[in-house]
């Protein structure tokens, strides 16, 4: 019989637990065991019910062109749960100048592929605008090395499209810095189109034609979710794994190898294992595999992370009917506000909150505004309240308020990110019975982190010898 042990109980740890468990059902010899160093399992995946409004502490639902988040709702019972955004109603507006302006029609991420909505909004400059249809003849072009995505998307566009969406886009996925993280980590797709194509624009479209002539079936949500919200899949998976292999509030301290397999301590109780898969932030791991590999816990501590606030506010069916339609908005840094982005879930998600409720979640933070979390709940919704009568008119009593807080949620996958990833594999290579997991290095959004969760099972079953595709 192996042991394995997990260390993090979050998507990422609870996805490699899952995939241990169906083989452990299925007859192979093996036992796990999950160490969390918090009171409950599921990470940032927290789902509050307040005035029949359900209401999201983390993410609120993962883009439904990865299916791995999916596919594990359906395994653990939550097929009929699954849910998508009501993309009819979609709109996204950027603060720009004081003022809401909806982003143009055809605008794929930042890239825009249809020219009269572009050239008719009044989003862009006319010199962006000219910098926009020059980028149609743009030449193919691979850089020699690593680079920012504001390096990228101000040679093709300007920096202006770097002000206006590059950085709140990815200040609204990353919590960075369009200057700061890298293109082949963040973007991998647009530094293969500009190798290939050239133009982004032109490449975007083409990829587009494409899909729409090889399905003919109707376009899926952009979003997923769950009815009852994003823990619904942290209470399946648990539902589904043995109760005896999960610690909640037990704190592992140092892992060390040691005959033929892995010691675990964690407080004052020691364990030996076969074989441990870390789950945790990328900086944790590092403290963890200080003892073990001082050098592979440079590399990893090396991966850095950004906080982040998330603020829900629930109106009335008055507040409701004043709201601009659509999904939120953005706002640039340049605008001088700290709330990174607002959602009105009530649109987003309909199901979310009652037909006379309005739900608007704000974020806050980043790269940029980590001293956010040292505010007080009180000095927050202050923060927010003020930035939404400035932005919206909103000056209504709000009926409930939570205010979350994320302290090194998010990764930063700055420039040279998949460099220090081989690194890291290249140590982790060396020290058998090891597998790293989480969202620190290939993907931050719940699909990524259960992606992760499970191949780090994969991979430790499979060097045993105990994985088959069958």
């Amino acid at each position: 019989m192996k042991r394995i042990a997990i260390i993090g109980g979050g998507i990422s740890g609870l996805s490699a637990a899952y995939t241990l468990e169906e083989k452990r059902q299925s007859g192979t010899p093996v036992q796990y065991m999950l160490f969390e160093s918090s009171e409950r399992l599921g990470g940032v995946l927290v789902t509050d019910h307040v005035d029949g409004c359900i209401l999201e502490a983390g993410p609120d639902s993962f883009l439904t062109e990865k299916p791995w988040a999916a596919d594990l709702c359906r395994k653990v019972g939550l097929g009929d749960q699954l849910i998508g955004s009501n993309d009819a109603d979609r709109k996204t507006y950027i603060l720009t100048k004081g003022k809401l302006v909806v982003l143009p029609d055809g605008l794929m991420f930042m890239v825009p592929t249809k020219i009269i909505p572009t050239v008719l909004s009044p989003l862009f400059s006319v010199r962006t605008k000219m910098r926009m249809a020059a980028e149609w003849f743009h030449p193919p072009h691979k850089a020699s090395e690593d680079e920012t995505v504001a390096q990228m998307v101000e040679r093709h566009y300007g920096s202006e499209m770097v002000d206006l969406l590059a950085d709140p886009l990815l200040s609204g996925v990353y919590g960075g810095e369009a200057s700061q993280l890298s293109v082949r980590a963040v973007l991998p797709r647009f530094a293969d189109m500009e190798a290939k194509h050239g133009s982004l624009g032109r490449a975007m479209l083409s990829a587009r034609v494409k899909m729409a002539k090889a399905t003919k079936a109707p376009a899926k949500p952009l979003f997923s979710s769950l009815k009852d919200g994003m823990q619904q899949m942290v209470d399946a998976l648990v539902a589904n794994l043995d109760a005896g292999s999960l610690k909640t509030s037990a704190p592992v301290q140092t892992v060390i190898p040691q005959d033929n397999g892995w010691t675990v301590s964690a407080g004052y109780q020691t364990d030996h294992f076969d074989a441990i898969i870390i789950a945790t932030p990328a900086q944790a791991a590092a403290v963890v595999l200080e003892t073990a590999d001082a050098e592979l816990a440079r590399e990893l501590g090396g991966i850095n992370y950004s906080s982040s606030v998330t603020v829900t506010l629930g109106y009335d069916e008055k507040v409701r009917r004043s709201l601009p339609p659509g999904f939120g908005y953005l706002v640039p840094r340049s605008e001088g506000h700290r709330m990174l982005a607002a959602t009105f879930v009530h649109n987003k998600f309909p199901h979310r909150a009652p037909e006379n409720r309005a739900l608007i979640r704000g974020f806050l933070g980043g790269a940029r505004d980590e001293q956010i979390l040292e505010a007080s709940e009180g000095e927050i919704l202050q923060i927010v309240r003020a930035e939404l009568r400035k932005i919206i008119g909103l000056t209504a009593e709000p009926l409930f308020a939570r205010v979350y807080k994320w302290k090194s949620a998010m990764a930063q996958y700055s420039v040279g990110h998949l460099e220090r990833l081989q690194r890291i594999e290249a140590l982790r290579q060396k020290l058998q019975g090891l597998a790293l997991a989480g969202n620190g290095y290939s993907g931050i959004g719940v699909p990524d982190c259960v992606r992760s969760g499970s191949e780090a099972a994969s991979k430790i079953l499979s060097e045993m010898g105990m994985w088959s595709s069958a």
